[in-house]
């Protein structure tokens, strides 16, 4: 039914909503309890960061190594702590929430499974597969192993096992799924063709890549993905995507436990198995959502992030010098002189507006909304 005002006090509504809520609630005790168990192990193995001396390009640091030398050693692989909690949380939804039910008559932990083939296989299974990559590629860098000069993988074998995930989506969305379409908001939909299969691969490099670049200071990340998946989950919702909304909610929920711990100073670090896995799966829910060009605008920051990048490496390429102090661009507001809490919380403060401009374009644009 298209949804009216006096529609808030229906009965559904709300139970869909306390549905999404709470597994976002139990997401978050479920990561906020693990957390204490993890970081023992990262830090009983001494599992810590090296601050890198090279560059992208191979170029020596000249600014981000000396700014971030006192992070030395502090542990990586907390990004385990967002997607391993949902894994756990999404199965359990579906194995052990009805079992419970049965027992003590509570016919509302039933309603709590989330875990369904349209909506959920395709995420989880890119969250998982990115993470466990991204774990070892964590391991590898901490421990001095790997193609790459210092340990862990080079970023063009990162890059393509990357493209590979992306690629299988596309495909999966393509051939599988019968998905063709481009929405833009308030014009409509719009059928490319074969163009959907790099599109979606596009959309899926350019959300993993840049979250990985992102991942720089303490927090700031965690809280943009915090932003972008909150966003995800009421379009998703709106959508009467239930199942993927529960799914975007338990991220969030997961995230916001993850920045307990992780604002400056951090107690341990994202890593390539939050921030690649993570991204990755923001990517695939845009789709899903059918709601690529907003997620440009939800996160904005990223296009800022790797723009700053892009424009750094093809200067200094070209024209033989730096536009940046450092790129990405949050290395350079360190590099002039703004302390890394200030630079975090007004990344925040930008995603946050930006997102809600995002939402109100993407909602307001998609027409009819059905609960």
């Amino acid at each position: 039914m298209d949804i009216q005002i006096s529609d808030v006090q229906n009965i559904p509504i709300i139970v869909n909503a306390l549905k999404v809520l709470t597994t976002g609630l139990l997401a978050f005790l479920l990561a906020f309890f693990l957390t204490p168990l993890w970081t023992h192990i990262l830090y009983a193995y001494k599992i810590g960061i090296k601050i890198k001396q090279n560059a992208v390009d191979g170029e020596k640091l000249t600014f981000v190594n000396k700014m971030h030398a006192k992070k030395q050693g502090t542990p990586t692989m907390g990004g385990l702590l967002v997607w391993f909690p949902v894994l756990i949380l999404t199965f359990a939804s579906h194995f052990l929430f009805p079992f419970i039910a049965v027992i003590f008559g509570m016919d509302f932990i039933a309603r709590l499974d989330f875990l369904s083939r349209p909506q959920v296989w395709l995420p989880l299974f890119v969250l998982v597969t990115a993470g466990i990559l991204g774990l070892f590629d964590d391991y590898m860098s901490v421990r001095g192993r790997g193609t790459n000069k210092g340990g862990g993988m080079r970023f063009l074998f990162r890059f393509w096992w990357l493209f590979a995930i992306a690629g299988t989506g596309a495909w999966w969305f393509y051939s599988k799924l019968g998905w063709d379409q481009i929405h833009i908001p308030a014009v409509g939909d719009f059928s490319i063709g074969l163009w959907y299969i790099p599109l979606f691969i596009f959309v899926i490099l350019f959300s993993a890549i840049s979250s990985n670049e992102t991942d720089g200071l303490d927090g700031l990340n965690g809280g943009v993905l915090l932003i972008a998946f909150s966003s995800f989950a009421l379009i998703a919702f709106l959508q009467n995507k239930l199942d993927l909304a529960a799914f975007c909610a338990a991220l969030s929920g997961a995230l916001l436990a993850f920045l307990w711990f992780n604002i400056y100073p951090a107690r341990f670090f994202m890593g390539d198995t939050g921030a690649v896995a993570l991204g990755t799966t923001l990517g695939v829910v845009a789709m899903l959502t059918n709601s690529s060009l907003v997620l440009f605008l939800i996160v904005f920051l990223y296009v800022l992030e790797s723009g700053s990048v892009v424009i750094q490496l093809l200067s200094k390429k070209y024209r033989g010098k730096k536009v940046f102090l450092s790129a990405p661009l949050h290395h350079h507001f360190e590099a002039v002189g703004w302390e890394e809490p200030k630079i975090v919380m007004r990344a925040w403060i930008f995603s946050a507006v930006m997102a809600l401009i995002g939402l109100i374009i993407g909602i307001l644009g998609m027409g009819k909304i059905h609960l």
